[in-house]
């Protein structure tokens, strides 16, 4: 049986105070050093993710996903000395995209990683069921593997046909399955800055999905601290999302 630590987070790119939100994102990034993260609206040139990869004493292999055009997208780290091939990536339609990769693990496991990240509109409901179910089709037809965990930014909540999606297709939702209930937000943050996202209400729009044999042994939000002296400056306009997973044994 192994134990992994897992982890999601939006990156928001390189808007709203990028210069003045990397010192936090790296503070938090090196405490929490998860074995795999997914991260979504990654800007390449700007090397987000190895940055984020860079922030601890852990070694990340950094696994990219691009979404619309080739120098943006979603991310997945890799700490060393996991290793991962079956590389895959899917288009989704509207600048959206999903990719995974095998992770063995070191008790002999195999598990399944993907990171996606769903269209935005708040009133887009069809759109991103149709994305879930693109994705879950894509899934059906991966590596053979022991468990599988995806993550990401939704842009669902928990009421939404998508949500409902995931759950009927055998998927369990990390925090709600760790404690009981989804975060009541996990976009917007509290951060401020020109030109910030303001469409929609406050809610759970993020998520670690598991199926298989994947068990929940504790999970959080993280990257929900703000600056000491500016509680309008945080991370991200999202909160991430980590959990303590192990894998093997009965699902």
């Amino acid at each position: 049986m192994d134990r992994l630590l897992v982890a999601t987070l939006n990156l928001r790119n390189l808007a709203d105070r990028w210069d003045e939100r990397l010192p936090l994102l790296l503070a938090d990034m090196a405490a929490l050093q998860p074995d795999l993260m997914g991260l979504q609206e990654v800007v390449y040139p700007l090397q987000q993710d190895r940055l984020l990869g860079a922030a601890g004493e852990a070694h990340y292999a950094a696994v990219r996903g691009w979404a619309g055009r080739p120098e943006y997208g979603n991310s997945m780290l890799v700490r060393a000395p996991l290793a991962f091939d079956g590389f895959d990536r899917l288009d989704l339609g509207l600048t959206r995209s999903a990719h995974r990769a095998l992770v063995a693990l070191p008790g002999g496991g195999r598990l399944l990683f993907a990171v996606t990240h769903l269209h935005h509109p708040p009133e887009a409901h069809a759109v991103r069921l149709d994305q879930a179910e693109q994705l879950l089709a894509w899934l059906e037809g991966a590596p053979e593997h022991d468990a599988m965990v995806v993550v990401g930014d939704f842009n669902a909540d928990p009421l939404e046909p998508a949500y409902a999606r995931m759950g009927a297709a055998g998927f369990r939702s990390a925090l709600l399955e760790g404690n009981g209930a989804e975060p009541s937000v996990t976009w917007p943050s509290g951060l401020q800055a020109p030109g910030m996202d303001t469409d929609g209400d406050p809610d759970c729009l993020d998520y670690i999905w598991l199926r298989g044999a994947a068990q929940v042994e504790e999970a959080r939000v993280v990257f929900d601290r703000s600056a000491v002296d500016d509680p309008t400056l945080y991370p991200s306009d999202h909160f991430g999302l980590a959990a303590r997973i192990r894998v093997g044994g009965a699902s």
